[in-house]
C-alpha cells in the first residue's frame, strides 16, 4: 500500500519560523487543518506545536480537535449549513457567517447551549466566494450585534480560493475602513480584522500588510512553505513537510508508443502519438497509487530522473529514465507534493498515514 510521510521536525521548523514571523509582525494567526482531513496522528502533531487556535471546514474535524485538546480555540471556516447548527456550537468556539438567518439560528442554539458564541462577519474584497457585499455591511452588523449570545470578534476576508483574485494593500485597508466605519457608527469595538490565508503572507514579507489587520489564518504556507505570489519557498521553510511512498508493483522494458486501436480512455483522454517516439523503448514502472488517490498534476517524483508517463483509477506509470537500475519489484518511489495532491491523499482511506 502506498502511503504519506507527515516529517514532524520539518513541520516544527516551519511553525517555529512562522510563529517568530507573526510575533515580530504583532499579528495573531491560527493554523488551518482541513487539509488533514481529521486524522488523529497528523492533528496531534499539529496541536504538538503549541497554537491555540485552529481552524477547519468540517464539524467532525473540530470534534477530533476538541476531544484531543479542549483548551484549543476552534474555527469554523465557512458559512454553516442550518443542519449543523447544533454541532457548530457545540464543537466551534467561532464560526465565519455571511447570512443574517444562520448567525440568528447561532444566537438561539447558543443560548440553548448557555454559550457564547464568537463569530466573524465575512466580506467580499472581489474573489466572489463567501461574503457580505460591501455597501450592505453596516446594516448587517447592525442587525446581527445585538443578537443573544453572539459575540462579533472580527471582519474576514477571503481572496485567491476562487476565481485567483490577489490580495493587495488597498483590498485589506479598504476591509480596515469597514470596520472604522462602523466602530464609529455603532461604538462598538471589532478587535481583530482576519486579513487572508497564507496568500496574505507575502503582503507582510513586502511589509504592505495595513497595521489594523491583526490576524491570518495559515494552512498551505505552514505545511509547504511556499510564497505564494512567487510560487516559491520562503527562505528559511521547508517545503517537503509531506512526501508520498509508492511501491513498485511492475518493472519492464516496454515501447514508448502504444500500439492497436486507439479511443478514449475510461478519463476521456486520447493518445496523441509523437512520431519520433516509434521503435523507441523505456524502462517504466507501475506504483500502487492511480486518480482516486490523487492527479498525476500534483505530485513530482523526487527523483529527477523519473517522469510520469500517465495514470489509471489505481496505478500510476512512471519512465525510470537514466535510474533504471537502481530500482526493483518492492522498492518505493518518492514523490514530493502540492496541496491539493496531499489534500487528496491524506483524505482517502486507501493510503496508510504515517508520522516520522
Amino acid at each position: 500500500m502506498a502511503f504519506i510521510k507527515l516529517y514532524k521536525e520539518r513541520l516544527r521548523r516551519n511553525y517555529n519560523y512562522l510563529e517568530n514571523f507573526f510575533e515580530k509582525k504583532g499579528t495573531q494567526w491560527g493554523i488551518v487543518t482541513k487539509l488533514l482531513c481529521g486524522n488523529e496522528s497528523f492533528l496531534s502533531e499539529v496541536i504538538k506545536l503549541g497554537i491555540n487556535e485552529v481552524h477547519d471546514s468540517r464539524v467532525s474535524n473540530l470534534k477530533k480537535i476538541k476531544n484531543l485538546a479542549p483548551e484549543i480555540q476552534t474555527v469554523y471556516i465557512k458559512p454553516p449549513a442550518k443542519r449543523s447548527i447544533k454541532s457548530i456550537i457545540q464543537y466551534a468556539d467561532v464560526s465565519m457567517n455571511t447570512e443574517l438567518s444562520t448567525i440568528k439560528l447561532l444566537s438561539e442554539e447558543a443560548k440553548r447551549q448557555n454559550k457564547i458564541h464568537k463569530i466573524v462577519i465575512m466580506v467580499e474584497l472581489g474573489d466572489l466566494r463567501e461574503g457580505v457585499m460591501g455597501d450592505e455591511l453596516v446594516d448587517f452588523y447592525g442587525e446581527v450585534f445585538n443578537l443573544d449570545n453572539i459575540e462579533i470578534t472580527a471582519l474576514g476576508a477571503n481572496l485567491n480560493c476562487l476565481n485567483g483574485v490577489l490580495p493587495s494593500q488597498d483590498k485589506l485597508a479598504q476591509l480596515c475602513l469597514y470596520k472604522s466605519i462602523i466602530e464609529l457608527k455603532f461604538n462598538k469595538k471589532i478587535p481583530f480584522i482576519s486579513g487572508g490565508s497564507s496568500v496574505t503572507i507575502p503582503l507582510l514579507l513586502r511589509k504592505q500588510m495595513p497595521k489594523a489587520v491583526n490576524h491570518l489564518r495559515i494552512g498551505e504556507t505552514l505545511y509547504f512553505g511556499v510564497d505564494l505570489f512567487k510560487k516559491k519557498t520562503i527562505n528559511g521553510m521547508q517545503s517537503n513537510v509531506f512526501e508520498l511512498c509508492a511501491e513498485i508493483i511492475e518493472l519492464t522494458q516496454k515501447p514508448i508508443v502504444p500500439f492497436g486501436e486507439f479511443d478514449e480512455n475510461p478519463s476521456g483522454e486520447t493518445y496523441e502519438i509523437n512520431e519520433n517516439d516509434y521503435g523507441k523503448r523505456s524502462h517504466r514502472a507501475i506504483v500502487d497509487v492511480g486518480l482516486l488517490d490523487i492527479s498525476p498534476e500534483f505530485l513530482s517524483p523526487q527523483d529527477a530522473n523519473i517522469q510520469v508517463v500517465g495514470a489509471s483509477s489505481d496505478m500510476l506509470v512512471v519512465d525510470l529514465g537514466d535510474s533504471h537500475s537502481q530500482y526493483k519489484i518492492g522498492d518505493t518511489i518518492s514523490f514530493s507534493l502540492k496541496y491539493m495532491g496531499a489534500l487528496s491523499l491524506i483524505n482517502s482511506k486507501y493510503i496508510d498515514k504515517v508520522v516520522v
